[in-house]
């Protein structure tokens, strides 16, 4: 197939090229246009920025032992990224569409605001489907931990390939299911050899971060990330993750909801 791969974390993010070379591995063809920086956090939004001449800036992208790939780094969101190479931006348009690995999972009705899932739900629109893939690096401060101490663990000691070959091996189940549709993927940040196993979820009722108001004060505003502390209910994305097991939730783009009866004057 030819697969589409992006993030929100940007083109030097370190798991974008793990899950490309996972992807070439399974005999793909790879495509690779992310953000030129961070972009976390934008959703569906489409947002360029065109410089003087309205052009959107693209600059061609190598990974390591990856010659055959093509890749890019443009002045864009997730989400109109995809836009683009459904409109032949990158080469011919592809079947289907990897985001991630996102640095820190995706899980929760948080996913509304996520770059990440933000782009797989933008090529659902467009009639392709997609898998959002995000590595869980919180789960372990649940309880009493701090976002600060994320700092301590370098991006190279993440466990991308777990994340990027769970994603991968989900290809297979994707696509036979309808077009336009999207898998959710959240995966613990483990060595595969200790991942419990695959698990469909429902999304908790919350996120693992939430933004908390932390001063206010005569014309400001400042915010703060705090980690959720509430206990998810079993059954759900962020129980799972915190047991070990990768999740996987389908999502529907965005449509009209048929179970509301909806009386009218």
């Amino acid at each position: 197939m030819r697969v589409l791969i992006t993030n929100d974390d940007g083109i030097g993010a370190p798991g974008l090229r793990v899950l490309a070379e996972a992807a070439v591995k399974a005999g793909h063809e790879v495509v690779v246009a992310a953000p030129r920086t961070e972009h976390s956090g934008y959703g569906a939004a489409l947002i360029a920025t065109p410089g003087d001449d309205g052009r959107i800036q693209v600059d061609p992208h190598t990974f390591d032992g990856l010659p055959g790939v093509r890749a890019y780094g443009v002045a864009a969101s997730p989400a109109f990224i995809v836009v683009l190479a459904l409109r032949d931006a990158f080469g011919t348009p592809p079947d289907v569409v990897l985001s991630g690995p996102n640095r820190g999972a995706n899980a929760g009705h948080a996913v509304l605001h996520s770059g990440t899932v933000g782009a797989a739900l933008t090529a659902a629109a467009g009639d392709r489907s997609a898998i959002a893939v995000s590595l869980d690096v919180v789960s372990r401060l649940i309880g009493g931990g701090s976002l600060q101490a994320l700092s301590g663990i370098g991006d190279g000691e993440r466990h991308w390939a777990t994340a990027a070959t769970v994603a991968v091996d989900l290809l297979g189940t994707l696509t036979g299911l309808p077009a336009g549709s999207v898998l959710n993927v959240n995966v613990p940040d483990v060595p595969a050899e200790d991942l419990k196993g695959v698990r469909r979820a429902a999304p908790a009722g919350f996120g693992q971060v939430s933004v908390a108001l932390e001063e206010s004060g005569e014309g400001y505003l400042r915010t703060g990330m705090r980690i959720s502390q509430e206990r998810a209910a079993p059954g759900t994305d962020l129980a799972l993750l915190a047991d070990g097991y990768a999740t996987v939730t389908p999502l529907t783009s965005v449509d009209d909801d048929r179970s509301v009866d909806l009386p009218l004057p």
